[in-house]
């Protein structure tokens, strides 16, 4: 089978194969992984996310620093293909999602039958592979953290990138004003499409004033809930707009910049801090995590929520995929899709 394979830490934009690159050349000479218990599961990858912890982890740069070699984990979608004796749930051929901290950038990958999700009918099987961490992220923060309510003012940070364009989408479902804060007018124009109330370019605007002109002109007071996964200026700015007991979802530092929030304004202002680390749910809380992916299954097949691929490569232009996600060049999730008929778009 066909593997991505991380032999040294480095720069994820570099070709495999090259003396510069941390991935050795992709081939297809690696063999299928076995079933490793009575209830495991092979699943065929139709298709693997990229996400920004998977880039700060071929650097070495993630909390969680694998040995290498190792092949990289994301949230990923496929077709059973073999399934252990003790199995009940699942057949051969049944279209399945999950996520994985190791091993979806190939061919192949067994997982436990109790963390594979079964894909609903008429769900597009690479759009399922996009959900869980992104959509996961972004549900868990809103629905079990912060407990957004219909009425409330959301106001999400980076809302064209992976968990942005989810945040703002549910956001929605949840009956919230939406302000979306992003660079460009392609993505400005997205954000709108999907439901986004107002919408910001970060590039140009003055982003307290636009939004303050738009609560203003709806006559509302301020922000309940910011979704923040960019950090920096942004963040410390937008701490102006908050409301008295506003909820503050801590979700990453696309900037680079981790912001200060100062614990007397917090107590004096009586916001909630929340941070966010999706993918410990499952040791803490799996059930609550599980609920979470269920709903969020559920919400795709009724066409509540959609998942926008932005870009689309083959698992050896990987390098291809790691440099649109670090230029910002996507409105949505990019996808490493298996197969011959992965087609590549910039």
């Amino acid at each position: 089978m066909e593997a991505l394979v991380v032999r040294r830490l480095g720069d994820p934009t570099v070709a495999p194969g090259g003396e510069a690159s941390p991935f050795a050349a992709v081939s297809g000479d690696h063999t299928v992984p076995e079933l490793s218990s009575p209830t495991s599961v092979r699943v065929r990858v139709a298709a693997t996310s990229l996400n920004f912890a998977t880039f700060l982890q071929v650097q070495g740069k993630y909390q969680e620093r694998p040995p290498l070699p190792f092949v990289p984990g994301s949230d990923y979608s496929g077709v059973v293909d073999t399934i252990g004796p003790g199995v009940r749930g699942l057949r051969p051929g049944d279209r399945v999602c999950s996520f994985t901290g190791l091993g979806s950038f190939a061919d192949f990958i067994v997982a436990e039958e109790k963390q594979l999700f079964l894909v609903p009918d008429g769900c597009d099987l690479v759009a399922a592979g996009a959900l869980p961490v992104a959509f996961g992220t972004s549900h868990l923060a809103l629905v079990h953290r912060a407990q957004l309510k219909a009425g409330q003012v959301l106001l999400v940070l980076g809302a064209a990138g992976g968990v942005g364009v989810s945040a703002v989408q549910i956001g929605k479902v949840c009956g919230a004003v939406v302000i979306a804060v992003a660079r460009g007018v392609e993505k400005l124009q997205y954000l709108k499409s999907i439901g986004a109330d107002h919408v910001i370019d970060s590039s140009k605007d003055n982003v307290i004033e636009s939004a303050k002109s738009f609560l203003k002109a709806r006559g509302l007071k301020g922000i309940d809930v910011l979704y923040d996964p960019v950090g920096g200026k942004l963040t410390q700015d937008s701490l102006k707009l908050l409301n008295w007991g506003a909820h503050i979802l801590v979700i990453g530092f696309a900037s680079g910049d981790v912001p200060v929030i100062r614990a007397n304004i917090a107590l004096v202002k009586n916001w909630t801090i929340h941070g966010l680390y999706w993918g410990s749910y499952l040791t803490h809380r799996p059930q609550v995590l599980l609920d979470s992916l269920n709903e969020l299954l559920s919400w795709l097949s009724k066409g509540l929520i959609t998942v926008q691929i932005s870009h689309r490569y083959r698992l050896a232009e990987a390098h291809l995929a790691f440099a649109a996600l670090r230029g910002r060049k996507s409105i949505g999730k990019v996808m490493i899709v298996m197969g011959s008929s992965a087609k590549s778009r910039l």
